[in-house]
């Protein structure tokens, strides 16, 4: 018995609690070999695999085979691979969204990593928050841990023309909205629009993370944007199985590898492919679980030192299989090199200057553009501070229209979302192309949870009338794949008493992203008398209910604000 009990590896990890070892480890061989496994294998260290499928996540359908090739990795390195369920977030399944579940995931990762006997693990994940959740859990379990991502799917055709979930779902939908198209068509695109298993095929929120886990030095070179159809997914599963057995020997953890140089060497790469502004929320947090501070002020500046160099939906024309052919991050990276620290450590051992140095330096130059030859010179999200947004607020100016960037209108307001579906439709909505759609209460201590809602839709008369664009400005999320000038992450949100609770339709509204401010021309005086009126009347329908209980109840209690991450204050990380 004793020797059993000389490496705390495999099955010696985290006995249960007994009171006596080696019964502990006596049963739990016993229980593992009723499983068939032979002798040889039970003594083997062990690598977890955290897998996220689901019915309810289409983006997660071919997680099986991926799963299945993890393992054969992690069998011919040496180790005995187990896979084990947590928590998926599929994001259009979930009420109100899924990013109210994000932090309930990152838990579940972080307590079944710590809880199981596993030396490392390999996370499998894919749809929006679910990348974001395995790497906060992982990185505040604090074991050796690669991310594996399940891959974007290809695009399908409609009519001659290529689409791709979800950008292009949205412009036939404000297309269907502006009576451009019939219902019989509209229905014909939603078969088209994903075809495929996969995340979203532009530069969503999925596509973005899984590009900022590859720079962060979290996955293997070139694994974020292999489309999910293509064998090289399956193969880089198989080497992340390979990979996650050298990190037992190395002892390297997420926090060896997510360092502030790493996070940002992600800034910089969320900048130049023109991402998801839900991923300033998401890498905010990762880096809030390893003590690592993250302020908008810092984005700001590497927002305006690094320009947008790839050509993808929603900022430019293009799709993940094609930045992928293109020479997919590794491509990016080497275009980047001058701005990069590149000294940052990664999962496969090398550190990211030697990534790059490996690189074949071939990139197609019409989807991923030059240094020199860039889109635009600088980054496609820039943060906003001003007596609307005191603690900032985001726009992805990639994205939005130039002459609208610098505005000043009058505020439509909507002060829920429940009120916005209401009556943006409704003829007699007082409204104008130049105006300021404003929504409330939608921010993280909302009762909805900071939904992806602030891709507000054009009111239906003006959409009819040809309007395309319009200045939207409120505390919620939106999609990655969505565009428009769209102003986001209002903080402090509405619903816990910011600036924008006390805004009223017919306010003006001055936004300039090239001062970075956004300003409610309303005097102070003014707003304290909002305020006070505001907290004097009942508004139990537009906060949590008193009622709450379980997980709403802690969500509610403990969810912190945007440029916090949106994470729980009691899971932040001490610093390094």
């Amino acid at each position: 018995m004793p020797e059993r009990q000389k490496i705390k590896r495999g099955l010696r990890n985290g006995l249960a609690g007994y009171g006596d070892d080696e019964f502990s480890l006596y049963l739990r061989r016993s229980f593992a070999a009723s499983m068939g496994y032979s002798q040889e294998l039970l003594d083997r260290p062990i690598v977890g695999i955290a897998q996220s499928g689901s019915d309810f996540n289409n983006c997660h359908r071919q997680m099986p085979e991926l799963v299945e090739a993890v393992k054969r990795g992690v069998l011919a390195a040496g180790a005995l691979p187990l896979a084990f369920p947590t928590i998926s977030l599929g994001e259009s399944f979930l009420t109100p969204t899924s990013l109210k579940f994000r932090n309930l995931m990152s838990m579940d990762v972080e307590e079944m990593i710590r809880a199981q006997p596993m030396d490392a693990v390999v996370l499998i994940g894919g749809c929006d928050k679910t990348v974001p959740a395995q790497l906060m859990g992982a990185a505040s379990a604090g074991k050796p841990a690669i991310q594996l991502v399940t891959g974007p799917m290809s695009t399908a055709r409609h009519r001659g023309e290529r689409l791709g979930a979800c950008t292009d779902c949205r412009r036939y939908w404000a297309r269907f909205r502006a009576g451009d198209i019939s219902e019989d068509e509209i229905n014909l695109v939603e078969q088209r629009l994903a075809s495929t298993a996969g995340t979203c095929a532009v530069m969503g929120t999925a596509s973005t993370m899984a590009c900022i886990a590859e720079t962060l030095g979290m996955m293997p070179a070139g694994a974020a944007s292999i489309p999910a159809v293509d064998a090289n997914r399956t193969r880089v599963a198989e080497e992340s199985g390979r990979a996650a057995v050298a990190l037992i020997e190395s002892g390297r953890t997420p926090r060896d590898i997510i360092t502030p140089a790493a996070i940002d060497n992600a800034f910089r790469a969320l900048m130049a492919i023109g991402g998801s502004t839900n991923a300033v929320i998401h890498l905010t947090a990762i880096a809030r679980r390893v003590g690592i501070e993250v302020s908008l002020e810092r984005l700001n500046e590497l927002s305006d030192s690094t320009p947008v160099i790839v050509d993808l939906k929603p900022s430019g024309e293009h799709y993940m299989e094609d930045f992928h052919a293109a020479g997919g991050v590794p491509a990016l990276l080497h275009e980047l090199r001058e701005h990069l620290h590149l000294k940052c450590a990664t999962v496969t051992g090398e550190t990211l200057g030697e990534r790059i140095e490996r690189f074949d330096g071939w990139r197609d130059p019409t989807i991923i553009r030059s240094v020199a030859d860039p889109i635009r010179r600088d980054g496609g999200i820039v943060a906003l501070f001003g007596n609307l947004a005191p603690r900032g607020a985001i726009i992805k100016r990639s994205a939005a229209d130039a002459e609208l960037c610098e505005h000043r209108g009058r505020a439509v307001v909507f002060e829920s979302p429940e009120d916005m579906a209401r009556r943006i439709d409704d003829p007699a909505l007082d409204v104008r192309a130049d105006d300021f759609l404003v929504l409330k209460n939608a921010g993280p201590t909302s009762h909805v949870a900071m939904p992806e809602a602030g891709y507000l839709p054009i009111p239906r008369k003006l959409a009819r009338q040809g309007v395309k664009d319009m200045v939207r400005i409120s505390d919620a999320r939106m999609s990655g794949t969505a565009y428009g000038t769209i102003v986001l992450h209002i903080s402090p949100d509405a619903a816990s008493g910011g600036p924008l609770q006390f805004v009223e339709s017919g306010d003006f509204i001055r936004l300039s992203v090239a001062e970075r401010r956004l300003e409610l021309e309303v005097s102070d005086a003014e707003l304290r008398s909002r305020a006070n009126r505001w907290r004097d009347r009942t508004h139990s329908d537009l906060t949590a209910s008193t009622t709450a209980r379980g997980y709403d109840d802690l969500y509610h209690r403990h969810v912190m604000q945007a440029e916090s991450g949106c994470d729980f204050d009691f899971l932040v990380g001490r610093p390094p």
